[in-house]
């Protein structure tokens, strides 16, 4: 058996989209791949999206909310952003790590604009089913999907990022 890769799934607050992510890697590749997760910031382990994954039977119940700094020291093959300011941010990561931006929509963010206009909670699920089973079509083309587009970051400086609206 070959080396397991290392995939670390980077997502703004570490509590939806890359939780799930996370979850699907393990239940779907663990043979192939060592997956984690973290945030730019720490939002705590969203419950729909827990609950959304147990019904199709993924238990994410114990998984933890992180911050990507507990990854800076971690060798990693990939860091693969689901959301768009994880990506646009500016995060110092382990040197020679590949990057790869697959971005999600927000479920929660999408749940709380269903909630301003009436939606009942059970509408409110909608988005994060949808967006489960996106994360899991991605997942299902790991690790070959990674291959394409690569960028690596070429040292653990932080760079400048003073351009970059993710860092304030």
């Amino acid at each position: 058996m070959s080396k397991k890769i290392k995939i670390l799934y980077l997502c703004t607050g570490n509590s939806c989209r890359s939780q799930i992510a996370e979850g699907w890697t393990r239940a779907l590749k663990s043979d192939e791949i060592e997956v984690f997760s973290a945030g730019i910031e720490t939002h705590g382990l969203n419950p729909c999206a827990v609950s959304v994954m147990a019904e199709v039977g993924v238990d994410i119940s114990k998984q933890q909310s992180q911050l990507w700094e507990a990854f800076a020291e971690q060798e990693l093959d990939w860091v693969v952003t689901v959301c768009g300011h994880a990506h646009e941010s500016c995060p110092v990561l382990p040197a020679g790590v590949r990057v790869k931006h697959v971005g999600f929509e927000d479920p929660p963010k999408l749940a709380r604009g269903m909630a301003e206009q009436g939606a009942s909670e059970e509408e409110q699920m909608k988005p994060y089913r949808r967006v489960r089973d996106e994360i899991r079509d991605f997942v299902e083309t790991l690790p070959e999907s990674l291959e394409p587009e690569v960028s690596r970051l070429s040292s653990l400086d932080m760079p400048d990022c003073s351009q970059c609206s993710g860092c304030s």
